[in-house]
Parts: C-alpha cells; sequence; structure tokens
C-alpha cells in the first residue's frame, strides 16, 4: 500500500540519516521497524484490504493542504500535516500531477511549514520536495530553496543533513555556485551525518551534469580530508566520491590505490571493500594489456596483488571475502596464487552465518571450473555442507563435488546424490544434473554408472525443465563419448513409453531416427517406435512414422517388416500422420523393387554377410536421409532477402535452392553464469531444434538500405554485409562508420556520419578515396548525402569496381571525409554565417579477403570435407604470436571469415595445452564452397602453432584463403 511505502522511505531516511541526536539508525533496527510495519499492515485471509487513498481526490486534498497556510495548525497539529504531505506524494505516484498554477501554491504553503519543529514534519516535507521537484516547473521549486539554505546552516544536525541532501537535488549549475562554500564546509564537518549527506549529494551532483562535475572536482581535497573521518559511513562515502573524480584518470586512480593502501589509514570496511575494488580493476586492466603476470609483470600488478593478499588478514569478514572473491577472480592467475584466498574461503565454509557460507561455496564453485585440484582441498568441508538447510549452498556444494573429485569417488558422490536430488526443487535438480554431465566428460569411463544413474531420475517425478535437461544431458554424452550410444538409446526408448511431455517424446522419436539405424542391432528399437504409434497423441504418433522411415532407408533388410507397420497408419485420423506415412511406404516399395533385399545364407560366417546398408543410388535412402541444404530459419531468411532483391519477382527463371541468396549463420553469444553452469539446456536433437527459452529476434537484412537506392537497383543482390567498422572515435564531432556491402563485381562502402556540433549543418557529405595503392578496385560511382544536422545520422555511399582480370587481393585505403559546413543558429536550425569547405580525416579502410567469404555452416563437417576432395587443398604452417589458445582460436576464425562448426569454436574444458582441432566453412563471394582443418597448439609460453587445410573447388581460392593468415 502507498502508506506502507512511505512509511519505508521514512525509515530508510532514517537509517541513512540517523535520528535528533545524531545517532544512525542500525540496520536490525530498521528492519524490525519494517516487520511491525508489515505486520501491523497485514491482511487476513478472508479480509477485502482497502486503500484509506483508493477514493482520493485532487481537488479535496489540494482543499486540505490549505492547513499549511494556518500557523496555529502547523504548531499544534503537525500529523495532519503530515497526513496530507502524504496524500499529496499518493496524487504524485499515481500520476495526478500538480498544475502549475497549484504546484506554486502548495510550495507556498510548504515554506510556511519550516516554522514546525516536530522532526517527523520536517522529514515529510524533505521528502515532498525530493519527490516532486523532478515533475514540477524548477521555477516553483526555487520557491523552498531560501527555507532549505537556512536548514543547511542551522544547528541541528539532522536538519542540515536532511537539507543538504533536498537542495542539491534542486539546484543546478548556475544556483551551485551560491551554495558551494557550505556544501565544501559539511564535506568536513564533525558531524558524520551532515559530513556523509554532504558527501552523498556531491556524488549526485557529480552525475547530474558535466557542468556540475566541474565543480565537484574542485573540492578533491576537501573530500580526501574527509577519508581520515572517523566515521565509517564518512570514509565509505569519501572514497566512493574521490574515485569518482578520478575515475577517468588512470594513472590518478593507480596513485589513489598506492596511497590508501600502503597508509592503512581506513577503518571503515565499506571504504576497503571498495578499495579492494579498485585495486582489481587496475588489475584487470593491467592483464589486457599484458602486463599483469603477478611473478614478472609491472609494479603495479605486483603492488595491487600484495595489498589484495594482506586484506585476507583482516578482521572484517566483508573484507577478507572481497579479497579473496577478487583474487579468484583474477585473470591468467596461477593455481599457487590462489591458494591463501582458497584458504581463507575454506574457513568460511564452516561459518555460522548462512550468508557468508552462500558467498565463499559460490566462489569457490566458479574456481573449480578453472582450477579444480586447487578447490580439491576443500572437499571434506564441502561433503560436510551436503546437509546445509540451506539448499542453494547444497546444490552448490554437491556441483563444485562433482567438479574436484576424483574417478574413485564417484560412485560414492552419486550415493549421496541420489538421497539428495529428492529433497531439492526442480532449478536446483537441473543445476546437478549438468555437474553430472561434465562429471561423465571428465571421466568417460563412467558413462555407464553416470548415464545409468540419470536415467533412474526420468522415471521420478518432475518437471519438464528438469526431464529436458536429463535428456539433453544423455544427449550431448552420445555426442561427445560414442561408447554410450546404444545404452543411452535404450534409456530413452524406457522413457518415451511413460513419457507425458509430447515435445520430449517427439525429439526423442527424431534422435532414435538418426542414430537408431547405425546401432549393432537397429531392430531392437522398431517395438518402441511403433509402440508411440499404437498409444500416443497426432504429433507423436506422426514423429513415430517418421523415424520408422529412416530405419527403413538406412536398412534394407527391415523394410518389409516397416512397410507393414506403416500400412497401418494409412488410415490414422490424423492427416500429417497418414501424408507422412503414404510418402515413406510409396518410396520404400520403390527402393525395394529396384533394390531387393537378399538375406545372406544362415551359414554364412560374419565376415561374409555385407552391411546392411543401402545401395548406391537408392532413392529412399536420399528422399528419407538427406537433410534440407539448409535450416528453414535460414531459408526463410533466404526467402525474404530474394524477394527484397530490387527486380527479383520480375525474373522469369523459377525459384530454386540454387538460386536462393545465400545467408550466413546468426552469431548467438552465450554467457556464462556465475556458478559455471550453462543458462541454457543444450540442443537435444543436435540439428538446431533446441527449445528456445527467448523469442528470436527479427533479423535486418543489412542490404536493405542498399536496395531502397535505385542508382544501385543494376547492382543485383548483395551476397553478404560486414558489421560496421569504426573510422573515427565515438567521441569526435563527427563520427564516422562503414558497412561494407559486398556483390559480385562490385563493393558498395555505407558511411554512416552523426554530426555532433550543435551549431554547424553538414551539406553534400562524401568520403573520398586514395586507391593508387590497390590493382583489384576502381571507384566507379558515389552518391552523398546533405543535411546531417546535429544529432542526425545519415548515409553517403561510394561504389568500388572490382576489376576481372586481376585476381582478389587485401587492400587497403586511406580516406576523407569532405563535406560543406553551414553555420545555423542551434535554438531555431536557420542558417546563419558564411559556408565553407572542409576535410576531416579518418582512419584507413581495410578490404580483406575474410569480407568476401560468407559464415555458412554445414549439417555434417566430415561428410562435406571428403565430399570436396583433396584436389585443390592447400596445407600450410604459421607462427602466431599469442600467448592464449583461446585468442589464437578467437584470431584465426577472424582472419579467415568462416564458420566454426561443430561446436570447435570453444575450447574443451579441462585440455590442459593439448591441441585444439577447429573445423571450418564459408562460401566465397564466387559461389564456391571453402572448408578448412585447423590444429591450434601452444609451443611454449610464449606462441601457438598453427597448422591448417584449405579445401574448395578452386585452388585460387584455396590458395588466397590460406594467405589471410600470413
Amino acid at each position: 500500500s502507498s502508506i506502507l511505502l512511505f512509511e519505508i522511505k521514512t525509515l530508510t531516511t532514517m537509517a541513512e540519516e540517523g535520528d535528533m541526536n545524531g545517532a544512525p539508525m542500525g540496520m536490525s533496527a530498521m528492519l524490525k521497524e519494517v516487520q511491525d510495519l508489515a505486520d501491523k499492515f497485514k491482511v487476513e485471509e478472508d479480509e477485502q484490504y482497502i486503500s484509506p487513498y483508493a477514493q482520493l481526490e485532487k481537488a479535496t486534498v489540494l482543499q486540505e493542504a490549505r492547513i499549511f497556510h494556518d500557523p496555529n495548525a502547523v504548531r499544534e497539529n503537525p500529523r495532519k500535516c503530515c497526513t496530507v504531505i502524504a496524500q499529496l506524494l499518493h496524487l504524485q505516484n499515481t500520476c495526478q500531477y500538480l498544475s502549475g498554477a497549484e504546484a506554486t501554491e502548495v510550495f507556498f504553503g510548504v515554506t510556511k511549514l519550516f516554522m514546525s519543529d516536530d522532526a517527523s514534519l520536517r522529514r515529510m516535507v524533505y521528502l515532498f520536495i525530493k519527490e516532486v521537484a523532478e515533475t514540477c516547473d524548477p521555477d516553483d521549486v526555487i520557491i523552498v530553496t531560501s527555507c532549505l539554505t537556512k536548514d543547511m546552516t542551522c544547528d541541528v544536525d539532522l536538519y542540515r543533513g536532511n537539507a543538504l541532501r533536498v537542495l542539491t537535488r534542486i539546484v543546478d549549475a548556475a544556483m551551485l555556485g551560491a551554495i558551494e562554500r557550505y556544501v565544501k564546509q559539511a564535506v568536513v564537518d564533525s558531524s558524520g551525518q551532515v559530513s556523509s549527506s554532504a558527501l552523498v549529494s556531491a556524488s549526485h551532483l557529480f552525475s547530474m551534469s558535466t557542468e556540475c562535475a566541474a565543480v565537484v572536482k574542485r573540492w578533491i581535497n576537501e573530500t580526501t580530508e574527509a577519508t581520515q573521518s572517523p566515521n565509517e559511513m564518512v570514509q565509505f562515502h569519501a572514497m566512493q566520491l574521490l574515485y569518482q573524480i578520478k575515475s577517468h584518470d588512470r594513472l590518478g586512480v593507480s596513485k589513489l590505490v598506492q596511497q590508501y593502501s600502503e597508509r592503512n589509514s581506513l577503518r571503515s570496511p565499506l571504504a576497503l571493500v571498495l578499495l579492494i575494488r579498485y585495486a582489481t580493476k587496475l588489475l584487470h586492466d593491467e592483464s589486457k594489456e599484458g602486463r599483469g603476470s603477478l611473478q614478472d609483470g609491472s609494479p603495479m600488478a605486483r603492488a595491487g596483488y600484495q595489498f589484495l593478499e594482506s586484506s585476507l588478514r583482516h578482521k572484517s569478514e566483508m573484507v577478507v571475502y572481497e579479497a579473496a572473491r577478487s583474487i579468484c577472480n583474477l585473470p591468467q592467475i596461477e593455481p599457487q596464487d590462489l591458494s591463501p584466498a582458497i584458504s581463507v574461503l575454506q574457513l568460511f565454509l564452516s561459518s555460522p552465518k548462512p550468508a557468508v557460507r552462500f558467498a565463499a561455496m559460490r566462489t569457490l564453485a566458479a574456481v573449480a571450473n578453472v582450477h579444480p585440484r586447487v578447490v580439491s582441498k576443500c572437499n571434506e568441508d564441502l561433503e560436510t555442507l551436503l546437509g546445509d538447510a540451506n539448499r542453494s549452498i547444497a546444490t552448490l556444494a554437491i556441483t563444485t563435488l562433482l567438479k574436484t573429485g576424483s574417478e574413485n569417488s564417484v560412485d560414492r558422490l552419486l550415493k549421496q546424490i541420489s538421497a539428495f536430488l529428492t529433497d531439492i526443487a526442480d532449478e536446483y535438480k537441473i543445476t546437478v544434473v549438468h555437474s553430472l554431465q561434465q562429471l561423465c566428460l571428465t571421466y568417460p569411463s563412467k558413462h555407464r554408472i553416470l548415464v545409468g544413474f540419470l536415467s533412474n531420475f526420468l522415471r521420478e517425478e518432475g518437471g519438464f525443465d528438469f526431464k529436458r535437461s536429463i535428456v539433453a544431458s544423455i544427449v550431448s554424452l552420445i555426442r561427445s563419448v560414442p561408447e554410450t550410444t546404444e545404452s543411452s538409446l535404450l534409456h530413452l526408448c524406457e522413457f518415451i513409453e511413460d513419457c507425458e511431455f509430447t515435445m520430449l517424446s517427439t525429439q526423442i522419436l527424431h534422435l532414435l531416427g538418426e542414430l537408431g539405424p547405425n546401432t549393432s542391432a537397429p531392430a531392437r528399437y522398431i517395438r518402441f517406435i511403433y509402440n508411440r504409434v499404437i498409444l500416443e497423441n497426432s504429433a507423436v504418433r506422426a514423429a513415430a512414422v517418421s523415424a520408422l522411415s529412416k530405419f527403413a532407408a538406412q536398412c534394407p533388410s527391415l523394410r518389409s517388416s516397416i512397410t507393414a507397420l506403416l500400412k497401418r497408419s494409412l488410415n490414422d485420423e490424423d492427416d500429417e500422420t497418414r501424408d507422412r506415412s503414404a510418402m515413406a511406404v510409396s518410396i520404400i516399395e520403390k527402393a525395394m523393387e529396384e533394390f531387393p533385399y537378399i538375406p545372406p545364407p544362415a551359414d554364412a560366417e560374419p565376415e561374409e554377410i555385407p552391411e546392411d546398408k543401402p545401395s548406391d543410388g537408392d532413392v529412399s535412402a536420399y528422399l528419407l536421409l538427406e537433410p534440407l541444404p539448409m535450416s528453414f530459419e535460414k531459408l526463410e531468411r533466404s526467402l525474404k532477402a530474394y524477394t527484397s532483391t530490387p527486380n527479383a519477382m520480375d525474373s522469369a527463371d523459377p525459384v530454386s535452392v540454387d538460386a536462393l541468396p545465400i545467408v550466413e549463420d546468426i552469431e548467438v553469444e552465450v554467457a556464462p553464469s556465475a556458478s559455471g553452469i550453462p543458462g541454457s539446456t543444450p540442443d537435444i536433437d543436435g540439428l538446431g531444434t533446441a527449445i528456445a527459452d527467448k523469442e528470436p529476434k527479427e533479423i535486418v537484412d543489412p542490404a536493405a538500405v542498399v536496395y531502397e537506392i535505385p542508382e544501385l537497383a543494376a547492382l543485383g543482390r548483395a551476397f553478404r554485409s560486414s558489421k560496421p567498422v569504426m573510422l573515427t572515435e565515438s567521441e569526435t564531432e563527427y563520427v564516422v562508420q562503414c558497412i561494407k556491402h559486398i556483390f559480385p563485381n562490385h563493393v558498395v562502402l555505407q558511411f554512416i556520419v552523426q554530426n555532433t556540433i550543435e551549431e554547424q549543418r553538414l551539406d553534400n557529405v562524401t568520403v573520398v578515396f586514395d586507391d593508387s595503392d590497390t590493382e583489384s578496385f576502381n571507384i566507379s560511382g558515389e552518391i552523398p548525402v546533405d543535411g546531417v544536422s546535429y544529432g542526425d545520422t545519415k548515409n553517403c555511399f561510394t561504389v568500388l569496381e572490382r576489376e576481372a582480370d586481376v585476381p582478389l587481393s587485401p587492400s587497403t585505403m586511406s580516406c576523407e571525409l569532405r563535406f560543406t559546413v553551414v553555420q545555423v543558429d542551434p535554438a531555431t536550425g536557420e542558417e546563419e554565417g558564411d559556408t565553407f569547405d572542409e576535410e576531416y580525416p579518418l582512419e584507413d579502410l581495410e578490404l580483406s579477403t575474410s569480407d568476401f567469404m560468407a559464415k555458412v555452416s554445414v549439417p555434417d563437417f566430415r561428410k562435406a570435407w571428403e565430399t570436396i576432395g583433396n584436389d585443390n587443398e592447400v596445407l600450410e604452417k604459421f607462427a602466431l604470436q599469442f600467448k592464449r589458445m583461446e585468442d589464437a582460436v578467437t584470431a584465426v576464425i577472424d582472419f579467415l571469415g568462416m564458420q566454426p562448426c561443430d561446436g570447435t569454436a570453444a575450447l574443451k574444458p579441462n585440455a590442459d595445452g593439448k591441441p585444439h582441432m577447429l573445423h571450418l566453412s564459408g562460401v566465397f563471394v564466387s559461389g564456391e564452397k571453402v572448408m578448412a582443418r585447423a590444429q591450434i597448439a601452444m609451443q611454449g609460453a610464449t606462441g601457438v602453432v598453427l597448422k591448417i587445410a584449405i579445401r574448395s573447388e578452386s585452388s585460387d581460392i584455396s590458395r588466397m584463403v590460406a594467405d589471410c593468415i600470413s
């Protein structure tokens, strides 16, 4: 309710600013007050709560507000005045704002409330001014300025602090100069309440505008003096403001951290926590620049780590935990440097405070993702937390044990988990399932035990998300550990016998149709699949028919039996099921006529029995097993791109898959969670049918802006468009970006120009190139743009034509922005003054081979690699200057401009420096498919060795792509 909200706001203000005597309210006392308020406003289940403000009318409240003008009523009945202010605030929060005349009258009345000495009324006045100041006319708010200034210089600390907070909320840069002297004095005031109020107000002013920030920067001496205050909260606020002032000066921040870390003058735990965070940020910045090593890095990095390590011995748990967490999150930290932090976190695991145990447990869980051996020394303490009353702590403990435990401890852990999982919610179970999946990848020899354990919980009670996570984990293990395939498929077959979720049943049936025919005994799965045709709903029946069709297409020995089963579905009540059955029966019967199956003799030796595979030219194998050349999502995007191309719909040529434009794969970024467990459920069938948690965003064709220009319609359809490339800094007066639209014989450069100068308008804007250094391209046209006013963003274009007789090669061209400056009045936009031509230098623009390569994945990389052959293969070996495998993998992908396949873009967990194999595929601008296999391995501690093989339909293209690395 509104009353409860206003009471809590008042209590929060009291907690921050203290009582009349300046003593701050403790957190426990404030929580007790809030609980009492909650009990006061608690509504019984059989009662209907009616807000006292439900029928409140603005006119009535304004009539009651006239009490503010009665001096006797203000002095004798301050409670009534507080009620009226609460009603006014309710109107404000329900968007019933005061008009200009009403606000002026109310503010005049509020100024007369300052004559009352009632502390509660004064607090309500301050709250009212702060809440209403943002929506009312600034001229009306200024009415109370003199009253606030008077309170700011009075003897009551409560009034001084509150008045200071409110006054800095309503002043602007011009008025700030008038009260600057008072604020500076308040920053170093002997009262901690007043000093904290001044520092917090200065922080708000710093963020308000650049003019106010310039004034606040002049208070740095007073702020530095406030860090020596005996009041802990004053030290905290002073440290916060100091960093805010110096945040854009890296050297200043470095000196700030060095000064206070060596001086040991901060007694406030909160201030020390801030200092630790500032030191940690400096260490991260040093690491990004290659100077973050704790052994041979910069002096700043070594001093920062020493400060963090010394903070582990502080008496405050808050400071100790922050230091330990910061050490654990340092990039490229060695295991031996983690030991002090891990020891402290191990002690926190036995803390009586649940919050401390959870914080330590969460940090250890994150460290275990990268350095499981370091955390393994805490395993005994982690096992004691399995029975913790806080299920979040217990879940983190078991998932961490699964990462740090040895192979011999797997059986014991599974016994503990089996009892543990029955008592926790599904969201915690899902976390444990993901950890079990990672454990199986770590110890593949335990796959039978782990898969059997997961399948047992498929038969237990649980929601859709829990069952989906188990199925997804089992399928992921099938992909990663092929030895689990047959046992896992049987477990999934048993699951769909009693599965209540249609989506899971259909996806498992699809998986069975894909993997089942390649197992040692495909016939064993037919019974499970056909049961779904008999017992399930229409969606599952249709999926089961498709799965049976794939078995028949892949295994000629089963065709006659499966055909008999499929014919029973020809009279199914569902149209989809009937259509799939009819098509499958027709295709399989035709294949049986063309390639009849001849069973081997009964006495034939095993090695004499031919493989049960379809013959070459078998139509059923092609129609029922071969996937579409692209996914449905890419097919939709390709059709939209086709229809948006100028004159495409007027063509007499038939629309075929080959005629559709190539669309690149969408880059999906997955943010790792804090616990190191993937935030989304893995793809169940591995073919792009994963259940999306969010609606996909609509994808806009970046070349659509080119198609809208009639002069460029003759160029046809764009092959691909690059990401925007910055040609200037984002803070400069003219901001220019470039998008490269690649056409078969042309390159259209779209320059996105933004004007950030208020007094200018830009006309005849073009980008001029120097193409004398390139033989591959010639400038064939320009399209300038006019009327780029302040804040506007418009496009100009330059068309480059490729030389047909010259091989494509990387080109770098210097470019310059040219335009006519028109002086305008910022207020009206009207022209004033003369016009003149101007030139503005831009960064060099590079056209690389990767710009002409579309990122297009293939469903089966191995099959596509073998199909393309090695006739035009190019093999190369390079030495790359990277210190981390992750950086080398990312760089190779960027150099080649191709799409990673089979999940090879990310390194395998716990790779321990083993070589990484990267699979890439793409399509060149001329239409040739290009594939690459790259082996990336560390060579000592200073470099990376890259061995790469490029295959394509043209030897020239293979060589051109391989030269991208050099």
